[in-house]
């Protein structure tokens, strides 16, 4: 078994928090995926943070080219590891 993650990237928490529920329902996840609030460097301000979405796939059954696409219906990417 391996410790795979994948982190997507969404603009903003309401993107963020939407992604998480469609992630469930579309890839049939074990684990829910960790949202955390990455503020841009200098930035105080709440609006210029970006939401990551952490992902356990220990057995590596998720595919990146689909998670990229996935992460991309809400103007974000998936991160290279």
């Amino acid at each position: 078994m391996s410790d795979v993650r994948h982190v997507l990237v969404l603009p903003d928490r309401d993107a963020a928090e939407e992604a998480v529920e469609a992630l469930g329902e579309r890839f049939g996840l074990d684990e829910e995926p960790r949202l955390v609030r990455d503020a841009l460097a200098g930035e105080d301000d709440a609006e210029d943070a970006q939401w990551l979405l952490a992902i356990q796939d220990a057995e590596g059954r998720l595919d990146p080219r689909e998670l990229d696409a996935f992460a991309g219906e809400w103007d974000g990417w998936r991160e290279e590891p």
